[in-house]
């Protein structure tokens, strides 16, 4: 990795590009040191501690949300609408055929995730306030009233969740990677000092907890490295494509695979299940409902959702199997690319074109998504069974930003060695 960044540093055009990519994530790390007026960062940083979706939110943000400034909802209401426009692609038609367009179809689709984008961050930051209200983190100053103070909340939150936007658009078109990864990524390393410092606290209340520090600094490593062994495997379904004769000239004959990747969804069967456990205790926070309020029932039965609850745990890997399969089967069609073998004469060996090759490459999906389905489930319950084995808090969110981190840093890595490669092979075509 570190001899791929050198080579690239040394490209003059590519220098420039990783020069604006670090110049827009400096711009986003300065928009989240700006300070959004009437807001209480210590009674924001009191409710995080309650287990609400904030916990989650403030880590992707990277602190913007327990400090209460402009860039608070971060990427979530693109994530979301991402989300949302890719289960609406499987729905409605017009947008099924937009993303069987190409280019200009995928242009058209963004354009439309960005408008949604607007409309979830505009309710967000209304929810947002409304919740930061009732929980007493909202005040009010001589001149302004609770309208003008909510109007200016909201604005900035909204403001704050477009900026996000454009500067992932400006990394998208003009550096390197895919922006919104790149500005989440950033968020998650910019948290990763305060969650140290958290961590060694709590040690230091134990002297005998500085035994778990070797194990705790194993524990990250390999887990890297398996995150990194299970996101470049894949199973290579080989595929022999048949001689034709055209003219005096043959076609065709060669060799080749489809490829299969383990942990093809990524993180978004994770984002998918976090949304769903964490709806109760954040619907609970917005109702002034906790799990340390006076209602006993709501209160205990909130308090199974607690992120470090062996409960939400078992939970949160069974909905991470789940949503891993409906991912991937609303993304790979085994029935597609069957005909699409057959149409170029292509076939797998012992297969028959049509629907046996269709029922084997059915068949190989489902035993490789359940090996990633597995391997996510892992990724995301270790840390809480490991907090709750230890009592230490700090790796309540590793896995799932271990995975998020090294996952765009291999991605960076392949977007610069293809563009290494393509002003290769452009010098060499000149």
């Amino acid at each position: 990795m570190f001899q791929v960044f050198r080579n690239a540093w040394a490209d003059p055009a590519l220098r420039k590009k990783i020069l604006y990519t670090l110049l827009i994530i400096l711009i986003f790390r300065f928009g989240s040191a700006i300070f959004v007026p009437f807001l209480d960062p210590s009674e924001i940083k009191t409710l995080i501690g309650e287990g609400t979706i904030l916990e989650t939110l403030d880590v992707m943000t990277g602190g913007s949300l327990s400090n209460g400034t402009l860039l608070a909802m971060s990427i979530s209401p693109y994530i979301n609408a991402s989300i949302i426009v890719q289960l609406l692609t499987v729905a409605i038609p017009p947008l099924e055929r937009l993303s069987k367009e190409g280019e200009e179809g995928r242009k058209k689709i963004n354009k439309i995730t960005k408008f949604v984008a607007l409309g979830i961050g505009l309710f967000q930051a209304i929810a947002f306030y409304i919740g930061l209200r009732g929980a007493g983190a909202v005040y009010y100053t001589q001149g302004f009233d609770g309208i003008l103070a909510a109007i200016t909340i909201v604005s900035c939150f909204v403001a704050g969740a477009s900026l996000i936007i454009w500067l992932g658009d400006q990394i998208s078109q003009k550096g390197i990677g895919n922006g919104i990864s790149m500005i989440l990524f950033a968020g998650i390393i910019a948290r990763v000092p305060d969650m140290v410092i958290t961590l060694i606290n709590q040690i230091s209340l134990q002297p005998r907890n500085w035994f778990f520090v070797p194990l705790i600094l194993v524990i990250y490593v390999v887990m890297i490295a398996f995150v990194i062994l299970m996101t470049n495997a894949e199973r290579r379904i080989p595929v022999q494509y048949a001689k034709r004769v055209v003219g005096r000239k043959m076609y065709g004959g060669q060799s080749n695979h489809i490829p299969i990747k383990v942990a093809m969804a990524g993180v978004m069967p994770i984002i998918f299940a976090m949304s769903i456990m964490q709806l109760p205790a954040t619907i609970g926070w917005f109702f002034g409902v906790t799990p340390t309020s006076q209602h006993a029932f709501w209160s205990d039965f909130i308090a199974l959702f607690s992120s470090n609850n062996i409960v939400y745990a078992v939970i949160y890997f069974f909905l991470i199997i789940g949503f891993n399969y409906f991912y991937i089967a609303m993304q790979y069609n085994p029935v597609q690319i069957a005909n699409d073998l057959k149409k170029n004469n292509g076939a797998i060996p012992g297969y028959r074109p049509g629907k046996p090759t269709s029922d084997f490459i059915h068949n190989s999906l489902s035993k490789i998504t359940l090996v990633g389905a597995i391997f996510l489930g892992i990724i995301a319950i270790f840390p809480i069974i490991f907090q709750n084995l230890t009592g230490l808090s700090g790796l309540s969110l590793g896995g799932t930003t271990i995975l998020i981190v090294v996952g765009v840093a291999l991605e960076t890595v392949r977007a610069l060695e293809s563009q290494m490669m393509m002003r290769h092979h452009k010098g060499f075509l000149e």
